[in-house]
């Protein structure tokens, strides 16, 4: 257990900083835990950071040590209407690296026109070998231009690199026996996520994504389902026009932010 008494701007008692657990942090007080830090490292090899503490002391102080004890870069996520936690954060050497808006969006829709020479399949008629070429090449095309952090959350590679695909969650657009536009669906929520939508950029701006969407709110309001949800990040201009032109409504947003490798 690593330990840091520190009483400066903490009143008459010493605050002191240890780690109790490889991912987790405490502060005490007189005895008192007033404040805790956790570490929680992601399949993607990502450490997201968190601090519980109502005094912006004993954040300074956690915030230090866990930085200390960690390899950067280290990844926080705050609401964006929290302005005061936002601030400690940057106080820590932080910054904002996303800010995605959370939508629902109304299943009970006028079915969209499906464009010419282009089929939506879905569940048991989706292959998953062209539907893992398709992920690959949407990734890839993705990657180039705008960079994937710009797309909602991410599907994890399994140890050694495979990701994990079902096609059971997937709708997709064909043309001409080739996959060119998919939707991922998660349902085991709530309310169910819609997680990623996406069409090659060779065939964008024919209606593709819209008529995926379309597709997919319509099965969820036949299953029962009233709205569903999205993330999106905000650079995504594009998304953020189709989801809107689809009814969705912005219900809040959130902040990730960034400690890069060399922040004093």
């Amino acid at each position: 257990m690593n330990s840091l008494p520190n009483s400066a701007g903490l009143g008459a008692h010493t605050v002191t900083i240890s780690r109790v657990a490889e991912n987790q942090w405490h502060a005490v007080e007189n005895d008192l835990v007033v404040g805790r830090g956790h570490a929680s490292r992601r399949l993607d090899g990502r450490t997201f950071l968190s601090i519980d503490t109502w005094r912006d002391a004993v954040f300074d102080r956690l915030a230090a040590a866990m930085v200390a004890d960690q390899s950067t870069p280290l990844y926080t996520v705050v609401d964006e209407t929290d302005r005061d936690l936002t601030a400690n954060w940057v106080r820590a050497g932080f910054a904002t690296w996303r800010h995605e808006s959370e939508f629902v969006v109304p299943t009970g829709l006028t079915q969209a026109t499906v464009p010419s020479g282009v089929r939506i399949a879905t569940a048991d008629d989706v292959a998953e070998a062209p539907l893992r070429e398709l992920d690959q090449t949407i990734r890839d095309e993705v990657e180039s231009t705008v960079g994937w952090q710009t797309m909602p959350a991410e599907v994890l590679p399994w140890q050694g690199g495979t990701r994990p695909i079902d096609p059971s969650k997937y709708t997709v657009a064909v043309r001409d026996d080739r996959y060119v536009g998919l939707v991922r669906v998660a349902t085991m929520t709530r309310r169910p996520r819609i997680g990623l939508v996406a069409v090659l950029a060779a065939e964008q701006r024919h209606g593709i994504a819209r008529a995926l969407l379309s597709h997919v709110l319509g099965g969820l309001h036949r299953s029962g389902f009233e709205a569903a949800t999205a993330e999106i990040d905000e650079t995504n201009t594009a998304a953020m026009a189709l989801f809107e032109g689809l009814g969705a409504r912005r219900t809040g947003g959130s902040l990730e932010l960034i400690r890069r490798p060399g922040k004093a």
